[in-house]
């Protein structure tokens, strides 16, 4: 298993490229630097680890363990590369503890030393196990060192359908002790592959799916349990310190905030990351502890999403004992999906990805970069803090009190997603929300947003947009948005409205009642024909061609090319065989990109509209459809010859989930 260093007199891409990102805002203040990778090494990152004398470990999901050295790309900018271990069985995690590794495979965690000190690991240990009912989804995550010394795993539902927990502890969150032996903490966890610490404090995010409405981060205590029934299978065994069983959890499509006040032991989360608004499936974060080295946001935390290879930011904040805050777009533009972080020794941000399997929406199947801060202040929110008649936002830099002070700057409003067994959640119950009043602080750094205190709903998102705020210097907010999970109202004094810098009229506007019905009913007249689930009525004969297509993981048709004669009836099946959500769009010649962006930027209608926009350029659709479902439409095939295409516009997918539809005479 030894082998010599590799250096990269191998084939590299340019040393210290910058990558590309979407946004030049962003780049101006934090810079992507990608780390050149040999051509000949599968870097698929599944776990990463700072070493004190400057080099980068990885484990790679192809079962190996490589040392970076010079991964800043200091001097001539060349790093090296050396393969420590090999063989391992898809880790999904990496631990150093100075004399040694620690590493998750798919059943068991396992210690790797050198002890001829050669560089390559001689000893591969087993230092803790659990079963395996060899289904493809049971991933196994860590371990992960709390500041106490402690260690944690989690170990991934099975996928047969839905949700399941085929060998004891799936679903769990569980403590590494020093002998190995593993001790249950706590469950309802379904794709559990981001969890650590916060202010001392364990947290974990989630990714959509059945049961889980939309991503989101929770903070796990001895006992709790997350959402997902599966794992409650073994809250009977000895040791769980979960008391609830299958049975008990209700299956009501309620929020789930609501359920958790009449089941206890139910955890609602510490913030909801909206669906395809801040990413599709959340990942590793890192609390920041660079003391300012990494810019003004020392003490929150920074959240991956694979899907969308992107980088969040979370600020929390403690209102009554229970933690909440705010999840804000931080960075996009990354090399594939983002799934480890951890910070490097000059406070830049190490980011492992990998796609494999898995899609992202960065085109490359995997890859190390480097986030840097290049010491420019963004002007963004920096928190937001709840108020017991709505939210006081803080900003990085001094307002424009003027644009600050003007209702036409904001936009809010709230809602959530049904908690229930079908996989994922379209939004329900929102609402727009009008302020009351504007109170801008005397220094232009904070602005407190009014609203009538009946307004706020526990358990729900509230979303605040600040498009038409300025900087004292006349620049828009680098990202106008935030989420903020409500689970409690902080106490306090109400605002005077004496106080108010400027005073609006009060209101409550339900979308629900009015305007989002209108847009329903506008929505389904418009796509109706579009849209036909029925054999019609006309077609005696039957459909004059009957097209299965199905999908494959990494974000594929299984059909990449259809042949159909123009002005023929046809039924296309459309079967859902992946574990993700999915539609099927036909759009004109050229257009399934342009279509693909209109359905990411739909926003919270997006889920209604089952992300197909209102355009001109969509011919037929399905809606979305759950994970092993079918939906059949019907279509007469267009007149004009040409090559059509089909695309799956789920936010994320439709850069790389398209087909041809070829019509001939």
């Amino acid at each position: 298993m030894k082998n010599t260093i590799l250096t990269c007199l191998l084939t590299f891409a340019a040393a210290g490229v910058i990558a590309q990102p979407k946004s030049k805002g962003e780049d101006d203040y934090y810079r992507i630097i990608t780390i050149p990778i040999p051509e000949n090494i599968k870097m698929e990152v599944g776990g990463m680890a700072v070493l004190p004398d400057g080099r980068l470990a990885a484990s790679t999901r192809r079962g190996e363990v490589w040392l970076i050295g010079n991964p800043y790309l200091k001097g001539d900018g060349r790093p090296s590369f050396q393969r420590f271990a090999s063989g391992l069985h898809e880790p999904l995690g990496l631990l150093y503890r100075g004399k040694d590794f620690l590493i998750s495979q798919r059943g068991e965690v396992t210690r790797l030393a050198d002890t001829d000190n050669d560089g390559v690991a001689d000893v591969y240990d087993s230092f803790s196990q659990w079963p395996l009912s060899g289904n493809y989804h049971q991933y196994s995550y860590g371990p992960v060192a709390m500041p106490n010394g402690e260690m944690l795993v989690t170990l991934n539902l099975d996928w047969v359908g839905k949700g399941a927990s085929q060998s004891k502890w799936r679903g769990w969150m569980l403590k590494l002790g020093e002998e190995g032996k593993l001790t249950p903490y706590a469950t309802g966890l379904r794709s559990p592959s981001g969890f650590g610490s916060y202010k001392g404090d364990i947290f974990y995010t989630e990714n959509q799916g059945d049961w889980v409405g939309s991503g989101r981060m929770t903070h796990l205590e001895k006992g709790d349990f997350a959402g997902n029934p599966a794992g409650l299978r073994w809250s009977g065994e000895e040791g769980s310190p979960v008391k609830l069983k299958p049975e008990d959890i209700p299956d009501t499509g309620e929020p789930l905030y609501d359920v958790s006040k009449t089941t206890p032991g139910i955890k609602p989360p510490t913030v909801w990351f909206p669906h395809t608004l801040v990413g599709i499936s959340t990942s590793d974060f890192k609390e920041d502890v660079t003391n300012g080295a990494f810019g003004p946001f020392a003490g929150q935390m920074f959240v991956g999403d694979q899907g969308h290879s992107i980088i969040t930011r979370v600020d929390l904040e403690k209102v009554n004992g229970t933690w909440q805050g705010t999840v804000f777009p931080f960075r996009e533009g990354f090399m594939s999906g983002v799934l480890r972080l951890n910070w490097g020794l000059d406070g830049s941000l190490f980011v492992g990805q990998t796609s494999r399997g898995w899609a992202a929406t960065g085109k490359e199947k995997f890859g190390i970069q480097r986030l840097v801060w290049t010491g420019k202040m963004p002007f963004e929110m920096k928190n937001v803090r709840s108020m017991p008649d709505g939210f006081e936002i803080t900003f990085t830099m001094p307002i424009d009190k003027k644009t600050a002070a003007n209702a036409e700057a904001y936009k809010l409003s709230s809602f959530n997603y049904k908690y229930h067994h079908t996989y994922g959640s379209p939004i329900i119950n929102t609402k727009e929300l009008t302020l009351k009043g504007i109170v801008v602080s005397d220094d232009g750094m904070r602005v407190r947003l009014v609203l009538d205190p009946a307004a706020l709903r526990k358990g729900y998102v509230h979303e605040l947009k600040a498009e038409g705020v300025k900087s004292a210097e006349g620049t828009s907010l680098l990202h106008a948005t935030g989420y903020y999970t409500l689970n409690e109202i902080a106490g306090g004094s109400l605002v005077d409205p004496a106080q108010f810098t400027t005073s609006v009229k009060p209101g409550v506007q339900d979308h629900n009642s009015h305007s989002a019905a209108v847009s329903s009913v506008a929505t389904s007249t418009a796509s109706s024909a579009k849209r036909v689930v029925s054999l019609p009525a006309d077609w005696k004969n039957g459909p004059d061609q009957v097209i299965t297509i199905g999908t494959v993981p990494g974000l594929k048709f299984d059909i990449s090319d259809i042949q159909v004669k123009a002005g023929s009836r046809i039924q296309i099946i459309f079967n859902n065989n992946d574990d993700m959500l999915h539609n099927l769009v036909i759009t004109k010649p050229g257009a399934a990109n342009s279509v693909g962006e209109l359905g990411l930027n739909l926003g919270l209608k997006g889920s209604e509209m089952n992300y197909v926009p209102k355009t001109a350029d969509v011919l037929f659709h399905t809606n979305i459809v759950e994970p092993e479902k079918t939906e059949s439409i019907f279509f007469i095939a267009p007149k004009q010859p040409g090559v059509y295409q089909y695309v799956c516009t789920f936010p994320g997918h439709y850069t790389l989930m398209q087909g041809k539809l070829k019509v001939v005479k």
